[in-house]
């Protein structure tokens, strides 16, 4: 295969292979404009359709989880900021949730709302901004990508007034959250999710609609149910082709169970469905955060029973895993009884959805490559770790 400085390289074609020409291999990247991080793909190509394409990808490899294994498991928190750098809180609550389940740590009321509504802003936020950056990839004006960071800047001047920090939070703690809202903070969340149903609205009527998007996205990259289940893909993706699996509703892990919200499913399980599939789920999510801004009650926000300083869960193992807005985040743990994990592994959506790519772009042209890329939504941080 051709390398970072040999982007482009002729193949012939195999003897079997009766049609004319020859084959071309392109790699895109690792600094295509189109990616969502550092990313390579090497495409082989059969004049603009694609015949092969194997992502290539190890560029942010930071080594995170064989450091975890060195570090407290406090210290390790802020190091889950780093993986999804759009998602750091539910990136936070999946680690916190699997030592929680290691040590047999309780969460109180307070927290557990706390930590739905930060997971639920997270989550809108995300889906927001993948939309603006699909239909930017399609060569959009940036109208709709502008539309989306304007209420991703809201939620960010939410997330820095409550921790301190806009992207990497370092928020959750073990048994609850580092501290509690500050005065006023509900009032802002409430005032904005209020206005969340029109932005939705107009977003819909920008974009659902539009015969480029439609044209682009219908019919494009389908991906079908059976693969995605045999594939490990989750989350949007997942749904997208019409499978009815959200780890919410499963494991019904926080307080989950009692709010009322629906998993919108696809269809087609092409591009224009995880499209769908991401303004629907924005639409749920609004519902949750209304039910949980109303219904949080006082009380502490950490369990007292928990010891940070000297912390030494007993020997075991434990798996914990949440929605996140990309798909199943989980982590899994193995305590010896020292003050840090002996094993310590990250099972991140990203990287799972990304081993569909080919599958996904197999016969299309070229310029689709980069659509599908977006509608799966990646980010390399998580994928490398």
């Amino acid at each position: 295969m051709s390398t970072a400085t040999e982007p482009v390289r002729i193949l012939p074609k195999s003897p079997s292979d009766d049609s004319e020409g020859q084959f071309l291999e392109v790699s895109m990247g690792p600094q295509h404009p189109s990616t969502h991080g550092v990313f390579r793909m090497d495409v082989v190509l059969d004049g603009e359709r694609v015949v092969k394409l194997k992502p290539v990808f190890g560029y942010l490899h930071r080594n995170h989880e064989k450091i975890a294994e060195h570090e407290s498991y406090l210290g390790s928190m802020p190091y889950t900021d780093r993986l999804d750098y759009f998602c750091s809180l539910t990136n936070n609550w999946a680690y916190a949730l699997a030592v929680e389940k290691l040590a047999g740590i309780q969460v109180p009321e307070r927290a557990e709302y706390i930590r739905i509504i930060t997971a639920e802003l997270t989550r809108f936020q995300n889906h927001a901004a993948l939309i603006g950056f699909l239909t930017q990839d399609m060569g959009a004006s940036g109208t709709p990508l502008m539309y989306a960071f304007r209420e991703r800047e809201t939620i960010l001047d939410l997330f820095e007034s409550l921790t301190g920090a806009r992207m990497m939070c370092n928020y959750m703690r073990f048994g609850g959250c580092r501290v509690d809202l500050p005065v006023g903070w509900l009032d802002q969340a409430k005032k904005f999710a209020a206005t969340l149903p029109r932005f939705l609205e107009e977003f819909e009527r920008l974009l659902a609609s539009n015969e480029i998007l439609m044209a682009r996205t219908q019919g494009v990259g389908v991906l079908s149910k059976e693969f995605a289940v045999n594939a490990g893909v989750t989350g949007p993706v997942l749904r997208a082709s019409g499978v009815n699996y959200d780890v919410r509703k499963v494991d019904k892990y926080g307080i989950y169970d009692r709010f009322a919200f629906k998993i919108p499913l696809g269809e087609h399980g092409d591009t224009y469905d995880r499209y769908m599939i991401r303004l629907l789920e924005m639409r749920e999510s609004v519902k949750i955060l209304n039910q949980a801004l109303k219904d949080i009650p006082d009380g502490p926000i950490v369990d007292p029973k928990t010891k940070i300083r000297g912390f030494r869960p007993k020997p075991g193992e434990a798996y914990g895993r949440i929605e996140a807005p990309k798909g199943e985040l989980g982590f899994y743990l193995v305590s010896d009884g020292t003050s840090n994990p002996y094993r310590y592994r990250v099972r991140p959506p990203s990287l799972m959805n990304l081993t569909v790519l080919e599958e996904l772009c197999i016969g299309r042209n070229v310029a689709d490559v980069v659509v599908i890329l977006g509608s799966i939504d990646i980010v390399m941080g998580e994928v490398d770790r």
